[in-house]
């Protein structure tokens, strides 16, 4: 599949640089030319043709209206009212005793033995030699000393100094 895409476009692009070198070289040719373009030829005029008349379309014949018979007017037929039914009384419900649980029984919970973690051994501690006598670190001055002023003026170079005038 992937081969097929990179076949396709390679060609595209093959096809497109050899058409655009020929367009570009009729177009230089075109621009080149100093000669006028020859006339334009000339197409033979096509007779008209005679208009054929069609005949008139024959009318419509109007057709009588139909009349209906009227709708029988038959009133709709009443219908008998349901019976009235006594309404239904449920008995009571009876009433459930009050149910109640006994106590449950006080029974001691046995305590659990505390169990002794086992005892760790001391690790001995170690001393470390002293360290070696160090040089002592400088001090940091904390006051800044006077500066003298500072020159404004820059010493000039003879390089970089123009030349003399005459």
């Amino acid at each position: 599949m992937a081969f097929s895409n990179y076949c396709f476009v390679l060609s595209l692009v093959v096809a497109f640089s050899l058409a655009t070198t020929n367009v570009s070289l009729a177009a230089r040719q075109l621009l080149d030319t100093t000669a006028a373009p020859p006339p334009a030829l000339t197409l033979p005029t096509i007779p008209s043709l005679p208009k054929s008349t069609l005949p008139p379309l024959p009318s419509v014949p109007t057709l009588p209206q139909a009349t209906l018979p009227p709708l029988p007017s038959t009133p709709l037929p009443t219908l008998p009212t349901p019976p009235t039914l006594p309404k239904p009384t449920l008995p009571p419900l009876p009433t459930l005793p009050k149910s109640t649980l006994p106590p449950l029984p006080s029974t001691q919970i046995p305590s659990l033995p505390n169990p002794t973690s086992p005892t760790i051994p001391t690790v001995p501690k170690v001393t470390l030699p002293p360290l070696p006598a160090a040089t002592p670190l400088p001090t940091i001055p904390t006051t800044i000393p006077s500066v003298p002023t500072i020159p404004t003026t820059i010493p000039t170079t003879p390089f970089f100094s123009p030349p003399p005038s005459n």
